[in-house]
């Protein structure tokens, strides 16, 4: 089957700390099966990790590094387009369309904003508020048919896809709703130093993940201070969290099945438990970091995967600009053959091999299509949909965040 008569797969990661052994076995690991099903767009996503602040020589530094391990990871670089958000103008474009009709509602509901800013809401830049809006145009720029995301991105994605019915309920058929994907296993791997909290590789304790990176010794020592719990027995348990978390750890690295390995360790202590878990995580690592170290020095080589990944994403991404600008009545200039792309070498126009636009429709259609008591009064909408304080009903569909009353509950 033809990498144009696949179905779409979109994500990223922001290279905002060192890739870690969760980023494998959550997501990177799976991203690399589904390149056998899927053509696959791999974001790295620059401009989303900005949104707090960076070292420009570590930022720079980490990307070329993330692209190194995606290839060392399995994602074969012959199959998926890798590429940096900040080459794709797109992005930005679109994430101003969407802002424009965007509740600030609906932003302030946002579980990762109230968590990253705290009491501090004041003191947040505006990136970090926004940053669901441009999750939306990232996603919905491609027509991607799955997105894998984490746990923590599920309430994102439903805002994404409540942002296309919205779209184009009010435009047209211009944006394809994307399917959300979490893989089950590995999805949830906890900190070593706090298990109460997912291992993050943006995590200001490195102590507290293990990178993908990490030498033997360092990795050795963080298992070695990992936190377990009272008592000495390898058993997971709600009321037992950190080596709960542990064992969940060395059923990812070494594909058994947590019952088998707590049998193993029957009247051992955490010691030897914890000794025979980094050294299994030791060599699970050994031959992704023999690989990226064939791959990390070779800069050119780096350069070109994201260049011509740059140009897959463009090609697909200005398309699907182009037909938003049309829906919403922007006067299109030069650039109006974005609609279609020429491969490279190539003269001939080709059209998209995702489906055409329905024509926009007339504001007092869109009304009619809508259908709901929002659109029968504009002014009162306009006031709801602004109002900083709006609330979510539980008891009715129709709120001014929420298309399903199953959203509804999804939200408070």
């Amino acid at each position: 089957m033809g990498e144009l008569h696949k179905p779409l797969m979109l994500t990223g990661l922001q290279p905002s700390g060192p890739l870690m052994i969760g980023n494998y076995i959550g997501a990177l690991k799976d991203w690399a099966g589904l390149q056998a099903t899927h053509a696959s767009f791999l974001m790295i996503a620059d401009l989303h990790a900005i949104t707090f602040p960076q070292d420009p020589d570590v930022l720079r530094r980490r990307s070329f590094e993330f692209v190194a391990l995606f290839a060392a990871c399995g994602i074969d670089i012959g199959k998926s387009a890798i590429f940096m958000q900040s080459h794709v103008p797109a992005h930005t474009q679109l994430l101003w369309v969407l802002n424009c009709v965007t509740p600030m509602g609906d932003l302030q509901r946002m579980t990762q904003f109230k968590d990253k800013a705290g009491r501090r809401a004041m003191d947040v830049h505006v990136g970090l508020f926004d940053y669901p809006v441009l999750m939306a145009a990232d996603i919905l720029l491609y027509g991607a048919d799955l997105v894998p995301v984490g746990d923590d991105q599920r309430q994102h994605m439903e805002f994404t896809r409540r942002m296309a019915r919205k779209f184009n309920s009010a435009y047209g058929e211009v944006f394809k709703i994307p399917a959300t994907y979490t893989p089950r296993t590995g999805a949830r791997l906890m900190g070593l130093q706090d298990p109460a909290v997912k291992m993050s590789k943006s995590d200001p304790n490195p102590d507290n993940y293990v990178a993908l990176l990490d030498p033997p010794e360092v990795i050795r020592r963080k298992i070695r201070a990992a936190v377990t719990d009272s008592g000495s027995e390898v058993r997971g348990d709600a009321s037992k969290p950190g080596i709960s978390n542990l064992l969940a750890l060395y059923a990812a690295v070494s594909g058994e099945r947590t019952e088998s390995i707590e049998a193993r360790y029957v009247g051992k202590g955490y010691a030897e438990f914890k000794n025979d878990l980094a050294e299994r995580i030791i060599d699970f690592l050994d031959p992704i970091q023999k690989r990226y170290r064939s791959i990390e020095a070779d800069r050119v080589l780096l350069n070109e995967i994201l260049r011509q990944g740059a140009d897959q994403a463009r090609e697909r991404s200005e398309t699907t600009l182009a037909r938003v600008y049309e829906a919403i009545g922007l006067v299109t200039g030069r650039q109006d053959d974005r609609r279609f792309y020429r491969p490279r070498g190539s003269t001939r126009r080709q059209s998209p091999d995702f489906p055409a636009p329905a024509t926009a429709r007339a504001l007092h259609k869109r009304r009619n299509v809508m259908g709901t008591e929002e659109t029968k009064d504009l002014s009162t909408t306009a006031a709801a949909e602004t109002d900083a304080d709006a609330e979510c009903i539980s008891d009715c569909c129709v709120c001014c965040c929420c298309d399903t009353e199953e959203e509804c509950r999804m939200e408070e």
